[in-house]
């Protein structure tokens, strides 16, 4: 996800079941001069806004096998017709089978393992009165339809969108990651709810084209002119899974990986965009050759390297990254918004947080992307002023990380509790002072890890996995060979950053470190004395040193540090005042 601010017929063997599941959904009656749902409408409770937390009637036990989705949005009425058949299997003994889904859909069909099956419905869930055994699997069969939410202001506020192109036509997407997978369908709405396999329907009108998620397995079309597009994608995040509808054209193209492998490439992007859209491609092969060189090999190789044009500004979702950047033009020479949500393949779909209080993990090292590109394009200027801009925006409201469960919105929402949008800048600022720290060899080694589960990634020898920021502080460790608490406590887990004091008696300089809780922080202090560079060690979190009486100094040269900075803090004062009615 973008951070807060930046925008505001062919049939394949084995298939025939999930066509004519679809086969079956129709579309809602015309509602004619009914008046359509506008934005936030209709309401969500405040249950289905959860996404992720504590997780009731033991559903953090449950894991999805596989889910295969059907989805019938009518632009006409705004309204949804779904089906979802679940395989659904129980790591310990749970007493029913609980599901999330918005109320706002009203269940008509329910069967479990193909006979009717009794459930409840209380707030935004599904509870089916079949408890399972630790090991005990069941094949749960939903149909149910009605008026998703209306997206406010998508992707930050999720639902929803129904758009209209330049010419009049439906163009139409969903964005899920903050209220949850229940928006759109009956799900497991927490990080480890994702499926192993994900099979997609999803029904266009008639002209219209639908991508989303993994590889094609085929396009139907329907005796009313619809079209049913069918996906398929393994382990998919629940959030990333998408509806995209529009009258799209597609560039395709092919990338010949530093692994061997062929990735297919596509961008389905609005008609009349040509260069425009031809110029965005064309950033696809040096981008995957960025990541490829520095991270490891693209994650989802053998399905594709997809991005949709949307009504909205962007979003991660897996193998169909979303992008409304509008074409913008940057100084450093490249899409931001396209090259941060592709980040995301990485550090959100390959690797992901396995509880949203980790959410760091996804944004943070989803946003120190943009200046390693930087760096990797344009050398350490470019870096510089990159990271320049992050730091300008470090709030230091609240911690990243508060080591317990949490929902997406205590994490993302200030008023909440939430670290905010510091969970993107301070969290990339956290990896580009831990870089310099422990240096390239042991960072990179360490990045690898935590992404694909060993040092050695290459196709076929990994899966998409789960982390926390502690299994990362143990790969830290390992890499470096150093304990480094003292540092991830510090930046994650105080509000406040590292203050470093210096004081000067004549040709003594006294450098002393402060945290806000206390604890030695031996971060070690790059200066210049009259120009020339000295690496100051600070194993107790002080240190003296003796200079020239007249010796001109200049502390962090090169902004290794993040530390506190009295200097930004009244820029951004000043910049709030700014914003004030006069």
């Amino acid at each position: 996800m973008p951070p807060v601010g930046s925008g505001q017929r062919r049939l394949y063997g084995g298939f025939a079941f999930g066509i004519n599941l679809l086969l079956g959904l129709a579309v809602p009656a015309s509602a004619g001069a009914q008046k359509l749902p506008g934005k936030g409408e209709p309401p969500i409770s405040a249950q289905t806004q959860v996404s992720g937390g504590m997780r009731a009637n033991g559903q953090e036990a449950l894991h999805l096998e596989s889910a295969d989705l059907a989805f019938a949005p009518d632009p006409a009425t705004r309204r949804l017709t779904g089906r979802a058949t679940l395989v659904v299997a129980a790591t310990r003994t749970v007493p029913a089978i609980t599901l999330d889904l918005d109320s706002n859909y009203a269940v008509r069909s329910l069967t479990v393992d193909g006979a009717p099956a009794r459930f409840a419905r209380p707030d935004g869930r599904v509870v089916i009165s079949r408890a399972l055994r630790a090991g005990q699997r069941a094949t749960v069969a939903i149909g149910y339809d009605g008026t998703p939410h209306v997206a406010v202001n998508a992707p930050w506020d999720d639902g929803m969108v129904w758009a209209t192109t330049p010419d009049g036509r439906p163009w139409i997407a969903s964005t899920t990651e903050g209220y949850g997978c229940d928006l759109l369908w009956p799900c497991l709405d927490f990080p480890t709810g994702k499926p192993e396999v994900a099979t997609l329907h999803i029904t266009a009108p008639r002209g219209l084209t639908a991508p989303s998620n993994g590889r094609l397995l085929g396009v139907d079309t329907l005796a009313d002119g619809r079209t049913v597009w069918n996906w398929r994608a393994r382990q998919p995040n629940t959030y990333a899974i998408a509806i995209n509808i529009g009258p799209y054209e597609v560039i395709e193209g092919a990338y010949k990986s530093r692994f061997g492998t062929t990735i297919p490439l596509y961008y389905w992007h609005l008609p009349g965009e040509g260069a425009k859209a031809r110029a965005l491609f064309d950033e696809f092969e040096p981008t995957l050759d960025f990541f490829e060189r520095v991270i490891g090999p693209y994650p989802f190789g053998d399905e594709k390297l997809g991005v949709v044009e949307t009504p909205h500004k962007g979003m991660e979702h897996q193998t169909i990254n979303a992008y409304g950047n509008g074409y913008a033009k940057a100084p450093e020479g490249f899409d931001w918004l396209f090259h941060h949500e592709f980040s995301h393949e990485w550090f959100a779909n390959q690797l992901t947080a396995a509880n949203w209080d980790d959410y760091w993990l996804h944004e943070g090292f989803g946003s120190y992307m943009q200046p390693l590109y930087g760096q990797w394009r344009d050398g350490a200027a470019r870096h510089a002023v990159m990271m320049e801009a992050q730091r300008n925006q470090i709030a230091n409201r609240a911690p990243i990380v508060r080591d317990r469960v949490l929902t997406e919105e205590e994490v993302y929402e200030p008023a909440k509790g939430g670290a905010g949008t510091d969970i993107y800048y301070k969290g990339s600022w956290t990896l580009h002072t831990l870089r310099w720290l422990i240096g390239d060899r042991a960072f990179f080694e360490a990045v690898r890890r935590l992404v694909y589960g060993r040092a050695d990634p290459r196709p076929g020898n990994f899966q998409p996995r789960y982390g926390s920021t502690r299994e990362f502080e143990a790969i830290v460790r390992a890499a470096s060979g150093r304990d480094l608490s003292w540092f991830f406590d510090t930046y994650l887990r105080d509000r406040a950053l590292p203050e470093l004091t210096m004081a000067r008696d004549g040709g003594s300089v006294r450098l002393a470190w402060t945290t806000e809780r206390p604890r030695v922080f031996p971060m070690p202090v790059e200066l210049t004395v009259d120009g020339v560079p000295r690496t100051v060690d600070m194993p107790g979190g002080r240190a003296t040193i003796a200079v020239p009486a007249d010796a001109h100094i200049v502390v962090d040269p090169n902004a290794r540090i993040l530390r506190r900075s009295v200097a930004v803090e009244e820029y951004q004062a000043w910049r709030q005042a700014q914003t004030k009615p006069r």
